[in-house]
């Protein structure tokens, strides 16, 4: 059945531009949260699950807590190492917060959501809604009853606790709104439950809740020391690693559907692990050390490559199931865009997978993270790489199917790589076979004016083809390096952001936004051939393309200064994470 947002939830809770929202998150699920301290997106109980929060893409759940009445401003920050958010609103009598979390790590089946809100210098009426919505907004709350301050009921197939709120009325639609007058100095505790199981007997203590929450985001984001931003790649972890299930599985984004350009088909689900994706961040976290994150990559990647070999997909649910097929849903969209879930992707053949899948494997053996089962997919992927290097594939940007010279590159990249760490005599044979895989590009490949280009039928300039001399394809050095870094600088970049490559004819940034992972690749390439100045450059302008949450998405308006496309883009976090401890190392000597 259609989903709509009724009149009044579209009034109050209107969508705001992607830089104000912040991230919650669990490991299993997520919640983005906004400047009316708005919950608008959640879904239950794993990421790629249904939305029980949807105002985000104009649907009616939403759960919001804000101050009541009064004229307010909005702020924001994580505490340190965490995804643990404190909402900050400076109204006309005086300045409130909320505390506001996930209980972490998650559970599987149940989300807790903590929310503690404090007064810091006077008495604060708070204005509080409740609306779970399962199904994508097609379900109600029901049989709502508040027993001893505590509230209970459903929707749909989900259980709902909601404790803090006993003097809470529904209205004629079952929404639960409460108002709290809030002390100084006594905090107040807003704790809801949500399962797609029976709940266990005793409501979630919210002090002990928040201790552990708490204490495991200490214990899982390590601190970071002597990098270029030591802040900013603690947050990167912790983003990513409240995208990370328990099973290694990374999503690409917690959201679907925000568009990456308005009314142009360009929008998304992003709820889902990409093989790539996966792979960048593994190589990202492992220039710090060995982390728990890259043991989570490797397992994941590993497990797929033993499954599937050379049927590798490149997208996976968390799980490790297929992706769904792509069709769209009933609720409004945020403005700009349809609401899709599901994603074409699952049909498609991406042969830098294989490539990346080695890379990761090799970064993981130069910290002694591999085990005999990970050699095993090594090979497996090796044979792969063998059997389909010079088939057509859809490329890294999931482009109709060609002999990218960005996919075979990467490949030879990984084989190098693997080679480096391999034992026994295999190294020699995959050695060669990068060098077979070089020479094929070489053949077919290089531009008239000595850079890389796209397909042997496309000249065209593309900033991936930055990433084959960082990764070791060729020597950072060589002449086609150099002369795909000079092109990128000279024609992909507009005010110190890169550009994929050109659609069309159009001027830069009017087809599609900065690619933020490629402006992270810029900085990489030219600390690679010691430019440092240059390279500090394209890593401040990039990591500041964000909002007060520190969040990135895919691409950045560079006109506009707007972030656009799924919020938030985990690959970007991981290249800024690289980046940071990369550039604050002696720039490499030439291969």
């Amino acid at each position: 059945m259609p989903v709509e947002s009724d009149e009044q939830t579209a009034t109050q809770f209107p969508p705001h531009v992607l830089r104000e929202y912040a991230l919650l998150a669990d490991g299993e699920r997520g919640i983005v949260i906004g400047p009316r301290g708005d919950c608008v997106w959640m879904c239950l109980p794993r990421w790629h699950s249904p939305a029980v929060f949807n105002t985000l893409l104009g649907g009616s759940g939403v759960y919001a807590v804000a101050p009541a009445w009064a004229r307010f401003v909005w702020g924001g920050r994580y505490e340190a190492r965490s995804l643990i958010w404190r909402s900050r609103w400076v109204t006309t009598d005086g300045v409130v917060e909320c505390r506001e979390a996930l209980a972490f790590p998650g559970d599987i089946h149940t989300a807790v959501v903590l929310r503690r809100i404090r007064a810091l210098d006077q008495t604060t009426r708070m204005r509080v809604d409740l609306n779970v919505r399962t199904g994508c907004g097609v379900r109600e709350m029901t049989d709502l009853v508040c027993t001893g301050g505590v509230w209970s009921g459903r929707s749909g197939p989900c259980r709902l606790r909601w404790s803090g709120a006993p003097g809470a009325r529904p209205d004629e639609q079952g929404r639960l709104t409460a108002f709290i007058d809030v002390e100084p100095g006594n905090d107040h505790d807003l704790v809801l439950e949500i399962s797609d199981r029976e709940l266990d007997a005793d409501p979630v203590d919210a002090d002990r809740a928040w201790e552990s929450t708490r204490r495991a985001w200490e214990q899982a984001v390590p601190s970071a020391d002597g990098t270029l931003a030591d802040a900013d790649c603690e947050h990167a972890y912790a983003v990513l690693r409240g995208l990370t299930s328990r099973g290694g599985g990374m999503v690409a984004a917690a959201t679907t559907s925000l568009p990456e350009r308005a009314e142009q088909g360009r929008n998304y689900d992003y709820r889902y692990c990409w093989i790539r994706d996966q792979c960048y961040t593994g190589q990202a976290l492992a220039s710090a050390g060995p982390s728990a994150l890259l043991d989570d990559a490797v397992a994941f990647v590993a497990e797929r490559v033993l499954a599937d070999g050379p049927q590798l997909r490149p997208a996976y649910t968390v799980s490790g199931d297929d992706v769904p097929d792509e069709k769209n849903l009933d609720l409004p969209g945020y403005p700009g865009a349809e609401v899709r879930r599901g994603n074409w992707v699952r049909s498609q053949f991406q042969l830098d997978a294989y490539g990346e899948a080695l890379l990761l494997l090799a970064a993981a053996a130069r910290l002694d993270r591999l085990d005999r089962t990970h050699w095993e997919a090594a090979g497996i992927l090796v044979r792969a790489i063998t059997d389909r290097w010079a088939e057509p594939d859809a490329g890294v940007w999931e482009l109709d199917n060609r002999r990218w010279a960005h996919s075979r590159l990467m490949c030879a990249a990984g084989l190098r790589r693997i080679a480096e760490v391999a034992p026994g005599k295999r190294a020699a044979s995959w050695n060669e076979l990068a060098d077979k895989i070089v020479r094929s590009a070489t053949a077919d490949c290089v531009h008239p004016s000595g850079r890389w280009q796209r397909a042997p039928d496309d000249p065209r300039l593309d900033a991936a083809l930055l990433l084959p001399g960082i990764r070791g394809a060729v020597p950072g050095d060589d002449p086609r390096s150099r002369a795909t870094v000079e092109a990128v600088r000279r024609e992909l970049a507009e005010q110190g952001y890169v550009f994929r490559y050109k659609p069309d004819e159009r001027d830069l940034g009017e087809a599609e936004g900065a690619f933020l992972l490629c402006g992270f690749f810029m900085a990489l390439a030219d600390h690679q051939q010691g430019n440092e100045l240059a390279a500090v450059r394209w890593f401040e302008r990039n990591r500041t393309a964000c909002g007060p949450p520190g969040l990135f998405t895919e691409e950045f308006d560079v006109d506009q200064r707007q972030l656009r496309g799924n919020l938030p883009q985990a690959f970007v976090h991981a290249l800024m994470f690289e980046a940071a401890h990369r550039l604050a190392e002696a720039a490499p000597p030439p291969r």
